[in-house]
C-alpha cells in the first residue's frame, strides 16, 4: 500500500471540504447566526490546515495501484463525512455525534435520510451545508479534486475515478481522464446554473433555491421545508421533476450531444430504457390511483417516480398510504436507481441491461448450444469482464442487502419498514415506507442501526467494493 500518496490525497480532499465549509460560513454571517458560522470556521481552520499539511508530502503516483485507489476512495469519504459531522454537533443542532454522523454521511451520499424531526429549527447554515453536500458528493469530490490535481497520472487518476463513479464501467469521454473529469463538471455546474435559473423564475426564494437546487442535482432530496416539496407551486415541482431526470440520465450523453455526435447519442440503450422504465412506471401507478380513487394529477405521480428512480428522495405526497401496486413500482424503483455516470444511486439501468441480454443469451445457448452469441450493448461488443463485474455485482449486492436487514431485523419494526430502510439507503433514496415513510425520520432507530444504514449509505454511493475493501487484510499489506 502506497500509505504517502493515499495521505497526500487525503489532504487534498481534507483542504477542499475546508473550503467548501466558507460558504455556510458567509450565510451564517448573512443571517447572525453567529454560533453556527463560528462552528464551521473552527472546523474549516483545523481541517483546511491539517489537509494542506497532508499535500506537502509530494506522492509518487506512478505507484498508485487499483487497490490504492479503492482504499483511498473509502477512507476519503469516511473523514469527509465525520468532518462535514462536527459542525452540527459543536454548535448543538444535532448534540450527538453519531446523529450528526448519520446526517452527514446521508448528505455526501446524496441519500437524504433524515434523523430531524424538525427540519426548519435548523440555522440557515446547517440547512445549506446539508444540500450543499449532496451537489459535493453528487459528481464525487475525487472527481472534482482530478480536474485540478496537477501532478496524478493517467494510471492513478484512473483508479481513483473508477472507484468514485457510479455505474458497471468508466470510460473516458475525451483521450485526457483530466478533461473528461473537468467536462463532466462543466456539465454538471451547468445543469445547477441552469435549474437555478428556472426556479427564480418561478420566485422561488434565493436560500431555498439553492437547497433545492443543489439537493435536486446532487440527487439528494434534503428540503429547507418539513413539507419537502409539496408547498411549492406546479410549476417549481415540474421544474424540480426535468431536473431531476436530467441529473438521473448518463452525463455521457450530454457531452455528446454538445459534440453534436447525434448517433452516438441514439445508441445509449441505457438512457432510452431509463425513459421508457419512468413512463411505464408513471402510467401504472396513474392506473392503479385512479382505481383506488386516489389519482390527483399526473404531476404528483411522475415527481414521486422521478424521485425515487433517480434516488433524490423530495416528495410532494404520503406514496406510503398508496396502494399495494404503486408502493411495489416504488419499492422497484428503488432498487433499480438511475443511469451509471449520472448522479443518482441505485443499482443502476446499465446493470438491468445487462442482466437481461445475459438472460436472453443464456435461454438461447439452451435452445441452440452450437450457437455462438455476443452479447452487444450501445452497439459495441460487451466484455466478459463488464458482465462478470456486474454478475459480481448483483451478488455482493444481495449478500449485504440480506445480512443488513437481519440486522435491521434487530428492531423488531415490520417487514415494510425494515426492507425499505435498507433498500432507501443501500440505493441511496432517503424516505422508505411504513414508519420511515417520507413524513417520517430515522432518529427511533438504535445506534447498531444507524451504524448498519450509514454503511449501507456509503457502500451504496461507492458502489460496494472500496468500503468492502476496507475489511481486508490484504488492502492494508505492502504492494
Amino acid at each position: 500500500m502506497n500509505l504517502k500518496s493515499i495521505l497526500y490525497v487525503l489532504g487534498y480532499v481534507l483542504a477542499f471540504t475546508a473550503a467548501f465549509m466558507l460558504l455556510p460560513v458567509i450565510v451564517g454571517l448573512i443571517y447572525g447566526e453567529y454560533l453556527a458560522a463560528g462552528s464551521f470556521l473552527l472546523c474549516a481552520v483545523i481541517f483546511g490546515g491539517i489537509g494542506l499539511a497532508l499535500t506537502r508530502l509530494k506522492a509518487r503516483f506512478s505507484v498508485f495501484t487499483v487497490r490504492d485507489g479503492y482504499v483511498t476512495v473509502a477512507l476519503c469519504w469516511l473523514v469527509m463525512s465525520a468532518v462535514g459531522a462536527l459542525p452540527f454537533t459543536i454548535s448543538g443542532e444535532i448534540p450527538s455525534f453519531l446523529n450528526a454522523f448519520f446526517e452527514s454521511v446521508s448528505g455526501f451520499t446524496t441519500t437524504g435520510a433524515s434523523i430531524l424531526s424538525d427540519v426548519e429549527a435548523l440555522s440557515h447554515s446547517m440547512l445549506l451545508w446539508r444540500s450543499f453536500s449532496h451537489w459535493i458528493g453528487g459528481m464525487g469530490i475525487l472527481v472534482f479534486i482530478l480536474t485540478i490535481l496537477p501532478t496524478a497520472s493517467e494510471g492513478s487518476s484512473f483508479s481513483l475515478m473508477q472507484a468514485e463513479s457510479p455505474g458497471p464501467v468508466v470510460s473516458k469521454l475525451v483521450p485526457r481522464l483530466r478533461l473528461s473529469a473537468q467536462s463532466l463538471y462543466g456539465i454538471y455546474l451547468g445543469l445547477t446554473v441552469l435549474e437555478f435559473i428556472f426556479l427564480a423564475i418561478g420566485k422561488m426564494p434565493v436560500f431555498e433555491n439553492f437547497c433545492i437546487t443543489f439537493g435536486t442535482m446532487g440527487t439528494g432530496g434534503f428540503a429547507p421545508l418539513n413539507s419537502s416539496m409539496a408547498s411549492y407551486s406546479p410549476y417549481l415541482q415540474w421544474v424540480v421533476i426535468i431536473f431531476m431526470l436530467l441529473a438521473g440520465t448518463n452525463f455521457g450523453l450530454y457531452f455528446l450531444l454538445l459534440c453534436r455526435e447525434w448517433r452516438g447519442a441514439l445508441k445509449m440503450e441505457e438512457v432510452r430504457w431509463y425513459y421508457a422504465i419512468v413512463a411505464l412506471a408513471t402510467l401504472s401507478i396513474s392506473l392503479s390511483l385512479v382505481a383506488s380513487g386516489q389519482f390527483n394529477s399526473v404531476r404528483e405521480v411522475l415527481f414521486q417516480v422521478a424521485s425515487i428512480i433517480t434516488t433524490t428522495g423530495y416528495a410532494t405526497t404520503d406514496f406510503a398510504l398508496w396502494p399495494m401496486l404503486s408502493r411495489g413500482i416504488l419499492i422497484f424503483l428503488m432498487l433499480l436507481g438511475a443511469c451509471a455516470g449520472s448522479t443518482g444511486g441505485g443499482s443502476k439501468v446499465s446493470r438491468l441491461v445487462i442482466y437481461c441480454k445475459v438472460a436472453v443469451r443464456e435461454v438461447q445457448t439452451l435452445a441452440k448450444p452450437r450457437a455462438v452469441r455476443i452479447v452487444c450493448m450501445d452497439g459495441k461488443k460487451l466484455e466478459d469482464p463488464v458482465i462478470r463485474g456486474a454478475l459480481l455485482y448483483l451478488v455482493t449486492y444481495v449478500l449485504i442487502f440480506i445480512i443488513s436487514l437481519f440486522l435491521i431485523f434487530l428492531e423488531n419494526l415490520d417487514f415494510e419498514t425494515s426492507f425499505t430502510a435498507v433498500a432507501a439507503t443501500l440505493n441511496n433514496i432517503g424516505p422508505g415506507l411504513g414508519a420511515l415513510g417520507p413524513t417520517c425520520n430515522f432518529s427511533f432507530l438504535s445506534p447498531l442501526s444507524k451504524l448498519v444504514l450509514c454503511f449501507d449509505m456509503l457502500a451504496g454511493r461507492l458502489e460496494l467494493f472500496p468500503i468492502l475493501i476496507l475489511f481486508s487484510r490484504r488492502a492494508w499489506g505492502r504492494s
